[in-house]
Formats: C-alpha cells, structure tokens, sequence
C-alpha cells in the first residue's frame, strides 16, 4: 500500500467501496502500487500492467496491453475505436466486482505473464489513420506547413489527424485545422 496514492481512494464519492475493493484484490498480488496520470496503478518491474479509473457511469481496471490478453470471460472492452492497446474491464456496482474477484486476479496475472515475455502491441502507423481531405489540402497547398506536420512526432501527428478527423461537418474540420496550423507550424502539438 503507497501512502500517496490514499489520496485517489479518500477522494473518491461515487466509487468508493468499488475502488476500495479494486485496490484489496490488487494489493493481493506482488505488484508495486503508485500514482500515476491521478490514477492508482500498479506496476511490475518498473513496468505499468493495470490502473483503477472511474467515471460517470462505472469504473474500471485498465489493462495497458490488454489487446494482448486471451479474454476467456469475454469483458474487456476498448474504450474507443482510436484505443490501440489499452482494454477496460468495466463495474458498476460493488457486487459485481466480489462475484469477478477470482477472473479479475486471473486477468492481473495474465497481464503480468504478458510484460514479462516482452510482448508489444503492434501499433497502427501514422500513416493508417485517416487524413481528411480539408487538412491534406492545406498540406498540398502550404509546403512549409506539410514539412512541419512531417516534422512532427508520430504521436502529435496522429493528434492532429484524430482531432480534425472526429468533426462530423466539413466546415468544422476546416476550421479546427485553421486553427492549429500556426501550432504545427511552431512544432507544437495539439495539447502543448
């Protein structure tokens, strides 16, 4: 039990007896309990295998490669399209969490068995996601904005591509993309 990560469970007023209990079956395990992103996550050899998170409608243990895991009880879940490794096992009510206890502590070591082989999840290039047609205008129209964009870490690139690609309207799009060129071209992120 880390004392800074107390902070997580004492706060807590929706989840609180789910997250309490998420953290006893945790602590039953070798792994070293810290906080991270808020979140209380545990990890293995430096490595982060599992985080307790909540929100409105439930909480969850979020499995880092959880894409790697077998699923034999068919509950894990991809909290979005865009997610490419991480997957969910989702609780809304305590009893549901102490009927799971034993699949739930399965699933940890499975994860753990996962890192220690050294296993990656084969992510999806930057080049794979979707480039709307507004933002590759700009980039065929400007050539020091195209160079910025390739500048760009991977990571930032897909930001950009995922933030402008979620507008439903062809005129928000462009109008995101309006407003980020002056960031890509100063070599910054979305979220810098």
């Amino acid at each position: 039990m880390n004392p800074k990560v107390d902070f997580f469970f004492d706060k807590a007023t929706q989840w609180q007896k789910e997250f309490e209990k998420l953290r006893a079956i945790a602590l039953e395990t070798e792994l070293v309990e810290d906080l991270k992103w808020g979140c209380p996550c545990y990890t293995y050899e430096g490595k982060n295998i599992f985080l307790i998170h909540g929100f409105k409608e439930y909480c969850a243990l979020l499995f880092f490669k959880g894409a790697l895991m077998k699923d034999p009880e068919n509950i894990l879940i991809q909290q979005t399209e865009n997610v490419q490794a991480a997957r969910q096992i989702r609780f809304t009510n305590l009893q549901q969490i102490i009927d799971l206890k034993e699949v739930i502590k399965s699933y940890l070591f499975e994860a753990v068995e996962i890192e220690e082989s050294g296993a990656k999840v084969e992510m999806k290039k930057t080049k794979e996601f979707e480039m709307p047609e507004e933002f590759q205008q700009k980039l065929n129209e400007n050539s020091a904005l195209k160079e910025a964009f390739e500048a760009l870490t991977p990571g930032r690139q897909r930001a950009y591509l995922l933030y402008f690609s979620s507008a439903k309207q062809s005129k928000t799009r462009a109008a995101r993309i309006e407003k980020y060129i002056p960031e890509i071209l100063n070599g910054n992120g979305l979220n810098d």
